[in-house]
């Protein structure tokens, strides 16, 4: 078996892209964590209600109140003239729209009427609001 020297210094007619791809895969798997945690929405402190009823309507908008007075309407943040133009536009393209209230149990009580008189106003036809179901009792006391 005869080595030929002269392959050691040969150059390269193709470029390596395994590494790239690999870097690249990861960086699609991190803009698809970072992306579905950034839609989860808002955090709210919900209150519990024992007659929580669960709504999974698809025609549906979420209104949080967060517990710094903050309005956002789908996770987004909003002004109550903005807020009334939204509700206004999604109502005139969806009838049946329902709309989900979410108000942090912190939140003061006049910025949750004053979202509940807004969507009076507008003439939203369903409006729900957003509970946690208290911890079932462990037993009789």
């Amino acid at each position: 078996m005869a080595m030929q020297i002269g392959d050691e210094d040969k150059p390269y007619n193709e470029i390596n892209v395994t590494p790239m791809i690999d870097v690249m895969l990861v960086l699609l798997i991190i803009f698809i964590l970072l992306t579905t945690a950034a839609v989860q929405g808002i955090k709210v402190d919900l209150p519990s209600a024992s007659a929580a009823k669960t709504m999974n309507e698809p025609k549906s908008r979420v209104i949080a109140v967060s517990d710094d007075g903050t309005i956002s309407i789908d996770a987004v943040p909003v002004s109550m003239s903005e807020l009334e133009s939204e509700l206004r536009t999604s109502i005139a393209s969806t009838p049946d729209l329902a709309v989900i209230l979410r108000g942090d149990r912190a939140v003061q009580y006049d910025k949750v009427m004053q979202v509940l008189d807004l969507c009076s106003r507008v003439g939203v036809p369903s409006l729900g609001m957003a509970a946690t179901r208290p911890p079932a009792a462990t037993g009789a006391q």
